[in-house]
């Protein structure tokens, strides 16, 4: 199994209906660069907003996955995102010229053919992977519906249904492996009661609704009038049950079809993760309510462990890059050199040391009697290690200097004291493009995280 990123070769294009709004819409799916992720872009509105695919935007879940940002909407976001990790991809731009994407059969099916027609592609970086060490759960007491993931050799899902209907029954579906999605899980179309299909024609939604992308189950007696709406609606001369109770003449593809499909939702829901995951999910009775929920969790506790996850380094081992080194890359000198070793230095990332010691000239101010080292240098200390990763791209670093353009989400978690020994690591955000570098930086001593900072700097050649 690959450990690199993936993306698409190109951009693919494909249209269909919203199935709420009755729309046209027009989705095309673009390649993203390495650590993007997957985000939907309104290229309908003004300035093309873009809204990255995390759980922290869910803002509710009826009849799909919704997400808002700054008052920009998606609907029902979970099959193409399903059909992205699916074909264990993880950078895709995706563009709407309307709030949801299209319907199609009601499965991830034409997203995948579409997808694989772009084709795929290796990138120069390694995946991000949360690797699941003890169980996580969530339960809701009032439905009763419940996640689990526990560890696994990789990423499975099955999922537990029962809905209390006759029609239906209980169903389970489980997938072993995420490259079996194609085969095994993509085709799944969505379903819906009768009853639930006459409160939603009711209210004037699934305008995008018919026959052809939702299986309906019969689980009331289908009425003289409600025969009629249902024609009216799906635009059809006439409305039967067959003999399997499913309204009309669909055929289904597996007679756990509905148990598919809920995994293909918990698979297209848990990508709001923002990271893949290597565990197996065990879902008993899911719906985008508690998927989503299950994902913010699990978003904050990767997000929790990252930053309690402190990189342990050898620092008796000859440095990558001793001061010298350093200088002859960076501008800054004495007594504004903040950094006194490079440890490790790739395309993406660096980590960097200084020693903090009682000879430093700002503890004569700061302050008198209780040295503590300004938070302000800390982020002048990580900028300058992350000045190396980005002088690291030109040939002539010399004739070249850095330059802060912005900080961002800068926290201080502990004082840094005279005798500490602080670890700086900077890995990019986005690539570095025109010498400008976007980059997360984290700040360690004593086995604590002391601050962290999202940066971006810029280098300009010396006239």
């Amino acid at each position: 199994m690959s450990t690199k990123q993936k993306t698409i070769k190109r951009e693919i294009s494909l249209s269909g209906v919203g199935i709420h709004t009755g729309n046209t819409v027009k989705m095309t799916i673009k390649p993203a660069p390495i650590n993007h992720g997957f985000a939907f872009c309104r290229v309908d509105l003004e300035g093309s907003p873009i809204i990255a695919a995390k759980a922290e935007y869910v803002v509710n879940t009826q009849r799909g996955t919704n997400l808002e940002k700054n008052g920009v909407q998606i609907q029902t976001s979970e099959h193409v995102l399903a059909a992205a990790v699916g074909l264990d991809l993880d950078n895709l731009l995706i563009e709407l010229d309307s709030s949801e994407p299209p319907i199609m059969d009601g499965s991830s099916k034409f997203f995948v053919e579409a997808i694989e027609n772009a084709g795929i592609q290796e990138q120069d970086a390694c995946i991000n992977e949360y690797v699941v060490k003890e169980i996580i759960s969530y339960k809701d007491e009032i439905t009763g519906s419940e996640i689990i993931l526990m560890p696994s050799a990789e990423y499975q899902v099955t999922t537990m249904v029962d809905f209390g209907t006759k029609i239906l029954g209980t169903q389970n579906a489980t997938l072993n492996k995420i490259s079996d999605f194609k085969e095994e899980i993509a085709a799944a179309r969505t379903f819906s009661f009768l009853h639930e299909i006459e409160m939603l024609i009711e209210n004037d939604l699934i305008k995008g609704g018919d026959l052809n992308n939702a299986i309906v189950y019969v689980d009331k007696e289908l009425s003289p009038r409600t025969m009629e709406k249902l024609k009216k609606a799906f635009n059809k001369e006439n409305i039967t049950i067959k003999p399997n109770g499913i309204l009309d003449n669909l055929t289904l593809h597996w007679a756990n079809e509905a148990a598919r499909h809920k995994l293909l939702d918990v698979i297209g829901d848990l990508a709001l993760v923002g990271t893949r995951i290597k565990g197996k999910v065990i879902a008993n009775k899911p719906g985008h309510l508690i998927n989503t929920q299950f994902a913010k969790k699990l978003a904050q506790i990767i997000k929790q462990e990252k930053r309690n996850n402190i990189p342990q380094y050898n620092l008796n081992e000859t440095p990558l890059m001793d001061i010298h080194q350093i200088m002859e890359v960076l501008p800054h000198r004495p007594p504004f050199l903040l950094i006194d070793r490079i440890l490790e230095l790739s395309d993406t990332h660096v980590v960097g040391m200084k020693n903090v010691t009682m000879n430093e000239n700002f503890f004569v101010g700061h302050f008198p009697g209780s040295p503590v080292m300004p938070g302000v240098l800390q982020v002048e200390s990580m900028a300058q290690c992350g000045g190396v990763l980005v002088l690291n791209t030109v040939p002539d670093p010399e004739n070249y200097l850095t330059y802060f353009m912005k900080m961002d989400k800068v926290k201080f978690k502990q004082k840094v004291l005279p005798g500490d020994t602080i670890i700086f690591k900077c890995e990019l955000i986005t690539p570095i493009r025109r010498g400008i570098c976007h980059m997360q930086a984290y700040a360690y001593a004593n086995g604590k995280i002391v601050a962290e900072a999202e940066l971006m700097a810029q280098i300009s050649k010396i006239k």
